[in-house]
């Protein structure tokens, strides 16, 4: 073994000369315009033909739209008979939750009902605000302040200015998904430790109250 590594570490420590071996290629200039300064050449010809201003305007126009009349919330149907189930919002820790001195609060494991500590002050009240019939169902059934309207469909701030109610809008349907909530009008209220949640099919020759 020792013959062996002698050798090698002397050809390891032996001195390196640099050498010129010349081109080895044809070298090319570099042709391609500075991206940046495409870009800016760019965006100067869009703010001279007025493109800018137009893209800003349609911007503006978009943005407008959506904010009065928000992306639907697929899946929902009208509630053709009655549906009633509870909802557990009980939650169980996945971890030790800890303070700053490492003590801990609440260790992984414990289930929390958020309705111990936090109720439900109002129903909720979901409904499809391009359907009249939906709207003043929901009217008549709630007085004023007595549930938060929340809209899967239709224009609330139009809504609001209409029957000087506050409407609310359920944005990418997180709050049905989480329910449950197939078909409207439907409301969630709480009922005990838990949240009791019913799809109504609209009366007819009923009471709103029915």
């Amino acid at each position: 073994m020792r013959y062996v590594i002698l050798p090698l570490a002397a050809l390891l420590c032996a001195p390196v000369a640099a050498r010129d071996y010349g081109q080895q290629g044809t070298v090319y200039p570099v042709i391609e315009a500075d991206l940046l300064q495409a870009i800016r050449t760019r965006l100067g010809q869009l703010e001279a033909s007025g493109e800018t201003a137009r893209l800003n305007q349609e911007l503006k126009r978009r943005t407008i739209a959506r904010v009065n009349r928000p992306e639907p919330v697929a899946g929902i149907g009208l509630a053709e008979k009655m549906r009633v189930w509870r909802f557990d919002p009980t939650i169980a820790i996945d971890r030790d939750i800890v303070d700053d001195k490492k003590r801990v609060i609440m260790a992984a494991g414990t289930r929390v009902n958020p309705l111990d500590t936090i109720p439900l002050r109002m129903p909720l009240l979901f409904l499809n605000g391009d359907n009249p019939a939906e709207i003043a169902w929901a009217i008549a059934r709630f007085k004023p302040n007595a549930a938060k309207l929340i809209l899967v469909r239709g224009a609330p701030l139009e809504l609001m200015r209409q029957r000087q109610r506050r409407f609310f809008f359920d944005q990418g349907g997180k709050l049905v998904a989480h329910f449950g909530i197939r078909a409207t009008p439907a409301t969630v209220e709480q009922d005990g430790r838990a949240l009791r949640v019913t799809e109504w099919p609209l009366p007819t020759t009923k009471s709103p109250s029915s």
